[in-house]
């Protein structure tokens, strides 16, 4: 009896989480306008500047960690500028995306990088400022396919 709580205790937990996040996307897109694709994951605690919302575009099926942050302003140098993501990529945790910057398709961004300039696709990027670390091919949400 117990393994049967558990599981409609996680099936309700998975499916409300997800309806949550559903939801965060729609008004992302239809309130703030912002160009979010098709697929696309976003945390909930995932932070997406709202000064500049119109400036921030997702490709389909990108998925965007905790804690990561992703300007489309700043306001010290009175910048507004479009933040461009590809598809298929992965943007780690606590990860920040500087005004201006085009991330291309597939592209794994790493936890707590701080991207300053434009990435190419098919990149594994990572530190301060983030490198191109190495050539790099994902399927859906950015997660890496391994030719092994």
């Amino acid at each position: 009896m117990r393994f049967i709580t558990k599981k409609i205790w996680w099936f309700v937990h998975v499916t409300l989480r997800y309806l949550i996040l559903d939801l965060r996307i729609s008004v992302l897109r239809n309130i703030y306008g912002m160009n979010i694709g098709n697929g696309v994951k976003i945390s909930l605690k995932a932070k997406l500047d709202k000064t500049n919302p119109k400036g921030i575009f997702v490709g389909d099926d990108t998925y965007i960690a905790f804690d990561a942050a992703i300007l489309s302003h700043d306001m010290t140098r009175n910048i507004h500028k479009d933040v461009v993501i590809g598809k298929r990529c992965f943007i780690g945790a606590r990860s920040i995306i500087l005004p201006g910057v085009t991330i291309g398709d597939e592209v794994v961004v790493a936890a707590g990088s701080i991207v300053t300039r434009d990435i190419p696709s098919n990149s594994l990027v990572a530190g301060n400022p983030a490198k191109v670390l190495r050539v790099v091919h994902t399927k859906k949400l950015g997660i890496i396919i391994t030719n092994d």
